[in-house]
């Protein structure tokens, strides 16, 4: 891999969990630090104030181990996939920037956050997702498996329109029904990838 040092001898390394696809921490390499990272398969840097290689969790035990590593178009930056071992930032958060490091399932995630929101204000006047849960579990139960035969039965004539909007109401109450049992997308994410062969 051709790396395009500057003149300090450095490079950028955006870190990023190879899972989560969260961007974890920025930190500096140079030409020794990237081969240990290579050899080890332990994200090591150059340590700018320390003016030495530093592995990442050499104290803490909180190591970037090695996913991959990727080169910008300018071979100026690399962006390293790691599984992370604890907290990356030093201040004990998940990541740098204070977030939470778990998986986004972009609108998905703000749907289950609106769900949430809504169950917990418990407005039944003007909520549908409140009044549906307020009947109880059972009723939330049922009300997937209406929305499921109602997608079989689309998914088995020729209106893609039709099957798009049942589907959109199935994928909808199958959350709520998730959030009624006490889980996310979090948990079914982690047991199908128990499944993974």
């Amino acid at each position: 891999m051709t790396i395009k040092y500057d003149q300090n001898g450095l490079v950028p390394a955006i870190i990023q969990d190879a899972t989560t696809r969260k961007v974890l921490m920025l930190g500096y390499m140079n030409e020794a630090s990237y081969k240990r990272t290579i050899e080890t398969k332990k994200v090591t840097f150059f340590s700018r104030s320390k003016q030495r290689l530093w592995t990442k969790g050499e104290e803490s035990g909180n190591f970037l181990n090695l996913v991959d590593i990727k080169n910008d178009c300018d071979n100026d930056s690399l962006l390293i996939q790691v599984n992370p071992v604890g907290p990356t930032c030093h201040t004990g958060t998940d990541t740098c920037w204070k977030e939470e490091n778990v998986s986004s399932y972009g609108f998905l995630s703000t749907l289950e956050d609106v769900i949430t929101e809504r169950v917990a204000n418990k407005d039944t006047q003007k909520s549908y997702v409140a009044s549906l849960f307020s009947k109880g579990i059972n009723k939330v139960a049922q009300k997937v498996g209406e929305e499921a035969v109602e997608t079989v039965i689309e998914a088995m004539d020729d209106n893609d329109e039709l099957f798009l909007y049942e589907s959109a109401d199935l994928l909808f109450h199958y959350l709520m029904l998730l959030q009624a049992k006490g889980f996310t997308l979090n948990d079914i994410e982690k047991e199908l990838k128990t499944r993974q062969k």
